[in-house]
């Protein structure tokens, strides 16, 4: 910790300089995150625009994934205290999302007709949205140490 108790090293400017987290697996999981972005966010805008009618509970599941991924990737680019409290707390709420969604789309299939990303804990996406979080939560927890 610096002496302003942020918990970030100075910078020469003087002005507090923030913690890296892209920086060894971290650069992984901010690769992983920016692929499942391009997908969730991709998947949804062509199921909005075409078929909502179909399963817009599904469908707007799946956007709601793509906006927390953003949100985390840009975390961890960012880096900063502030940024990976965030970060935790966005994987966090991932988690229980990829958990719940797929616990109930097991559990009662006909509320999905169509599937989200988060289906069957991930499963048609080699079940990467159940594994990230986890790994993110451990890694930004590992960042965070001095």
């Amino acid at each position: 910790m610096t002496e302003s108790g942020s918990g970030e090293a100075p910078e020469r400017g003087g002005g507090p300089r923030r913690q890296k987290l892209i920086t060894g697996p971290g650069i992984l999981l901010v690769w992983l995150y920016g692929v499942m972005v391009v997908g969730a966010v991709s998947r949804s805008a062509v199921q909005i625009s075409t078929d909502f009618d179909k399963a817009p509970l599904a469908y707007t599941l799946s956007a709601l994934a793509g906006v927390v991924y953003g949100f985390i990737t840009y975390s961890l680019v960012r880096g900063g205290e502030t940024a990976r409290r965030a970060a935790l707390v966005c994987c966090a709420a991932e988690l229980v999302g990829v958990l719940g969604v797929g616990a109930w789309t097991l559990a009662e299939p006909s509320a999905f007709p169509d599937a989200t990303v988060w289906s069957d804990f991930g499963m048609g996406y080699l079940f990467i949205p159940v594994l990230l979080p986890v790994t993110a939560l451990y890694w930004l927890r590992k960042a965070g140490r001095p």
